[in-house]
């Protein structure tokens, strides 16, 4: 596990992109092509903004989607699918980008996108930790033992209320129940994992992420077993750090 630290969102964002962009150019180089998953939602902003800007050659870039809201259609605010396609897919030449369909009948999704993340290793996960220290939608406490590629997930309270307080959904209540998610055994088969994490808001998930033992309880602690995770923060995300 490798932390930086940075001034504060923008910079983070720069920062980490000019390491993603690095990974998929060497897997470019050495393969001809590269596999990423990537994540979503407001901590990921400056992150992805930054790499449109990057100079990668995306049409030699797969894409994988972490996650999405069971029968949400892509329409609504909050869709992944929708996020994606405007701030990342739209602005990038993909050469190939597989999306979690929330409409459509969850196991047939499951099924579908298994097959296509299992042809090959993921050479990048930027993957982030939710204020309940998710990964992905895998809310505490956390399946460790699925070795499935996606699952259908229940969203707990505190995963709501985040998606409230970002703006996504208006209340509790208009949030999903349940979302297909990938896995944190297959999360974890990426060759190497960046995860972004700014803002005072995510200080608490960062300090158990660090400061706890391997638990389901905080399932962001799975990360710090990968072999290649390096973790970007800024000044208010790593505030509450010993």
């Amino acid at each position: 596990m490798e932390v930086k630290i940075l001034e504060n969102p923008a910079e983070l964002g720069q920062v980490a992109a000019k390491v993603c962009a690095d990974i998929i150019n060497d897997a470019i180089a050495q393969q001809g092509k590269a596999r990423i998953a990537l994540s979503t939602g407001a901590s990921q902003f400056e992150t992805i903004q930054a790499l449109v800007e990057s100079d990668v050659d995306w049409s030699k870039v797969e894409m994988f989607h972490l996650d999405e809201y069971i029968g949400l259609p892509e329409s609504h605010p909050a869709s992944f699918r929708k996020y994606l396609k405007e701030r990342f897919l739209s602005k990038v030449n993909m050469g190939k980008a597989w999306l979690v369909d929330g409409e459509d009948d969850p196991q047939k999704v499951i099924k579908y996108l298994t097959g296509e993340i299992r042809r090959e290793p993921i050479d990048l996960g930027v993957i982030g930790i939710g204020e309940n220290a998710h990964v992905a939608f895998n809310d505490p406490p956390a399946d460790f033992d699925t070795e499935e590629a996606y699952i259908c997930v229940d969203l707990n309270d505190t995963c709501k209320q985040q998606q409230v307080r970002e703006g996504w959904f208006a209340t509790v209540d208009d949030v999903p129940k349940q979302a297909i998610s990938m896995s944190v055994h297959q999360i974890m088969q990426c060759r190497r994992i960046v995860t972004c994490v700014p803002y005072a808001v995510k200080a608490q998930a960062i300090k158990d992420t660090i400061e706890s033992p391997l638990t389901n309880t905080v399932p962001a602690t799975m990360l710090k077993k990968h072999p290649d995770w390096v973790l970007f923060l800024d000044k208010d995300s790593a505030s509450l750090l010993s």
